[in-house]
């Protein structure tokens, strides 16, 4: 006999991985014997053979940064045949990130501070548009000042909000590249990113992912983002930098993370947005849902979608089953080098947070749309048995 469940934490959720992995046959063959190796290290259990695998990963990694070969990298990274590959390339080269702007005398650390913008208009009307630069010596100072970067490091951070294309693996390079310029002296100038404007359309609040890049110059082997910040200079940068995005008849607020290399602060910033996004939704479906029909019921599946990252992505649902309307959906982007697992438990985490109590997963891979409607895809409580397996 079947039992319902009392709380949304007794519920094994187990999804499968909806997103779609290359064969690794249809690669070219450098990148073939590339896979082959990170395969062969994630057997491993020996230390000393694994990190001799890690350097010739390292070294064909390498090889594309220091090139300026973002398409190469790219590729590379969108070829790999399995999660667990793409997440040990990934590892890598964040890896292969800060050995290449390595001299004897000298290290530059690129760096980038995530900043999730949460914005709405505070009336119908016209869209905004929120400012896409920075007073660049006074943020490079404030970080240094409230303890985000070493004080006694060399700081400058560039005058454009970037987006997160200007940090990906097609990027990335790139940046390397003007970074070796200032190492070498043949360059004085600050980082040169393209501006990622904020537009502001709606009177719901969004949430946009925007980056402060810049670099440390600081001794070989030094880490300058090893400074501890305490929360409360962390919040004197959030009211500078929300006060510097103001935009009249417009509620904007910055919410800086920390500061840290270019590869992790892609990822720790595109975790931020999506969870910052993740409660602004459930907060309001919460709300209209419970004043009209009572305490809801939240539906958590897999579904192909043709534009996402990887093709796949896992979605959350809440509907009443006194409600006539399909169930409001959240689409729950989850990156190559993420784990469906850990999607599902920062999505669980929320619900139980919220006292969301009947939570359900939906078993299998679902469609991208309702064949009916043609609509996405958002599975109702009645698409599947509140039970205990």
């Amino acid at each position: 006999m079947r039992q319902s469940v009392p709380t949304a934490m007794t519920m094994p959720f187990e999804l499968p991985d909806p997103r779609r992995w290359p064969t690794a046959a249809a690669a070219p063959a450098a990148a073939q014997a590339i896979y082959a190796r990170v395969i062969e290290r994630l057997a491993l259990t020996g230390v000393e053979a694994g990190e001799r695998i890690d350097a010739s990963i390292d070294e064909a990694l390498g090889a594309h940064v220091r090139a300026g070969d973002g398409a190469g990298l790219t590729g590379l990274l969108a070829g790999a045949p399995a999660a667990d590959v793409y997440r040990h390339l990934w590892r890598r080269l964040g890896v292969t990130e800060a050995a290449v702007l390595t001299q004897r005398n000298l290290s530059i650390v690129l760096f980038a501070l995530p900043l999730v913008v949460v914005a709405a208009r505070d009336a119908e009307g016209e869209p905004a548009l929120l400012p896409a630069t920075v007073d660049a010596p006074a943020i490079s100072a404030a970080l240094r000042d409230n303890g985000l970067v070493a004080g006694d490091a060399h700081v400058a951070v560039s005058a454009t909000l970037a987006g997160s294309e200007s940090l990906d693996a097609a990027a990335l390079p790139g940046l390397c590249v003007q970074a070796r310029a200032l190492l070498d002296g043949l360059s004085t100038h600050a980082l040169e990113l393209p501006a990622a404007p904020i537009l502001v359309d709606a009177a719901h609040e969004a949430a946009h992912l925007r980056f402060i890049v810049g670099y440390a110059l600081c001794a070989p082997h030094a880490d300058p983002l090893r400074a501890v910040a305490q929360k409360a200079n962390a919040l004197v940068l959030s009211r500078r930098l929300s006060s510097a995005l103001a935009t009249p008849r417009t509620t904007v607020l910055a919410l800086p993370g920390m500061p840290s290399r270019l590869v992790p602060a892609l990822a720790a910033g595109r975790s931020a947005q999506r969870q910052v996004a993740l409660e602004l939704f459930a907060g309001n479906a919460l709300r209209a849902l419970r004043a009209r029909y009572g305490e809801p019921t939240a539906v958590i599946s897999a579904h192909e979608a043709p534009d996402a990252r990887g093709g796949g992505e896992i979605r959350l649902g809440l509907s009443s089953p006194f409600s006539p309307r399909d169930a409001e959906g959240f689409r729950y982007p989850v990156e190559p080098y993420e784990r469906i697992p850990d999607a599902v438990h920062a999505i669980t985490t929320l619900l139980a947070d919220c006292r969301v109590l009947d939570v359900r997963a939906m078993p299998g891979i679902q469609p991208d749309r309702d064949a009916a409607t043609g609509l996405r895809r958002f599975c109702r409580g009645d698409d599947v048995e509140r039970t205990v397996h």
